[in-house]
């Protein structure tokens, strides 16, 4: 403002000064030809200034006079609101970022429980599209009766547990409602589908204890019960003995169960042992020692074995899971029945320990469960053959534990081939003998 009085102070100056020597007129006409010089100065400044407001995202524009001030200090403003939107702007998109990345889904819905926002395990948990489902209400998109109770109650102090199921798998899920601020609600998805799973595993596990325990323990106490109520000379001396011998055969079989059970519980709590290289083929056959006296002669033993392959593993581990596939094939293969062992290297570099037998074979609906502890196909047989059902169960955590991976076929009458495939980073070559 002081700039351009001035500037109108040194037109008069000029003018007064012209005119005192030229005449007042002259003077005049200098002044006001001053003045509308200025204002046509002043409108381009004013128009540079109107094009610059149309893209203020661009530096303002220099020299504009009495506007240099005023929009430097626009100029300032609009940059520092300009770097705070784009600090707001990246702090929405980590909270959003962060917001998908959550393992729980998260849905927000307005006051007419209308889909506005999900993240992504939302969309993965409830098979939402954002793209299509924005703007519809939840009732539409999710139809479960349980649902629809649980969402019209208007408080929701507990989750509800709802089970979905499509084409690829079933899943359940544990869904809580929220509100926040004013109509907003808020929808958190967590899938237990697997801790569902465990909880039914620890539930089954825990009943099969029992129901294998109580067999054994039944037999004993009716045993000890008709001893302790007959006459001590009511039974001769061979009838004691096989009493005995009957009570000595359900102990040894708790005494399994239990060793197995703490096989089992070793493996799956300790920490994988350091692993050192062990010569299966010796560790082979001792188990095939142990087979053929569990077999009594009344099956054919074929063996191949590699004396030259070894592997990096832990030999009480690997022990057992040989042991129990032999034992395996012993008891579920008739008598002169064949029984094939082999421990090689596959074309594919990959060291392979094989039990091949003839027997009773395995239904394909049950193959998928004979790692599952205490699961049999057979029942009856299983228990009358001595089995804990257990075996397998352990021969698959110590296949976990040494990067190998347990193959079963099988063909239901015909057989059945069990499989532990090491990886060739297990292999290592036996040392040379000198």
């Amino acid at each position: 403002m002081l700039k351009t009085l001035f500037t109108v102070l040194l037109w008069a100056l000029a003018g007064w000064g012209l005119g005192s020597w030229l005449g007042a007129h002259i003077g005049w006409g200098l002044f006001s030809l001053g003045l509308l010089l200025m204002i046509f100065v002043s409108g381009m400044q004013v128009s540079r200034i109107s094009r610059w407001a149309n893209d203020i995202e661009s530096a303002p524009p220099v020299s504009v006079g009495p506007w240099d001030d005023i929009l430097s200090m626009v100029y300032r403003k609009l940059r520092r609101d300009r770097q705070a939107i784009d600090h707001l702007e990246q702090t929405k998109l980590q909270m959003l970022e962060a917001a998908h990345a959550l393992p729980d889904g998260a849905v927000t819905l307005d006051g007419q429980m209308q889909l506005t926002w999900c993240n992504r395990s939302a969309c993965e948990h409830l098979g939402l599209n954002p793209g299509t489902d924005i703007g519809y209400s939840i009732f539409n998109i999710l139809r479960m009766p349980e649902f629809a109770r649980y969402a019209r109650q208007g408080r929701w102090a507990d989750p509800v547990q709802l089970h979905l199921q499509n084409e690829e798998h079933d899943r359940t899920l544990l869904l809580q409602l929220v509100d926040y601020g004013v109509d907003r609600y808020l929808m958190v998805t967590r899938d237990i589908t697997q801790l569902e799973k465990l909880e039914t595993t620890r539930k089954d596990f825990v009943a099969n204890v029992s129901h294998e325990l109580r067999t054994p323990l039944t037999v004993l106490t009716g045993f000890l019960e008709t001893l302790q109520d007959m006459p001590p000379d009511s039974l001769t001396s061979e009838q004691r003995l096989r009493y005995v011998g009957l009570m000595r055969e359900q102990a040894g079989r708790m005494e399994a169960i239990v060793s197995d059970l703490l096989t089992l519980s070793t493996l799956e709590s300790s920490p994988v042992a350091e692993a050192e290289p062990v010569d299966m083929s010796a560790l082979v056959h001792k188990a095939l020692q142990q087979g053929r006296i569990l077999s009594r002669d009344q099956h054919v033993f074929v063996v191949h074995c590699d004396e030259s392959l070894q592997v990096e593993g832990v030999d009480s581990e690997l022990t057992s899971a040989i042991s129990n596939l032999i034992t395996n094939a012993v008891r579920y293969t008739p008598k002169d029945g064949t029984i094939t062992v082999s421990w090689y290297r596959a074309d594919d570099g990959t060291a392979v320990y094989t039990v091949q037998d003839t027997g009773i074979g395995i239904a394909p609906q049950d193959i998928p469960r004979l790692t599952e502890r205490f699961y049999r196909a057979d029942r009856g047989r299983s228990r009358s053959t001595g089995g804990t059902g257990l075996g397998l169960a352990i021969t698959k955590h110590v296949a976990m534990r040494h990067e190998a991976e347990l193959r079963i076929q099988s063909r239901y009458g015909s057989g059945s081939t069990f499989s532990l495939v090491f990886p060739q980073r297990r292999i290592v070559s036996a040392p040379a003998v000198e």
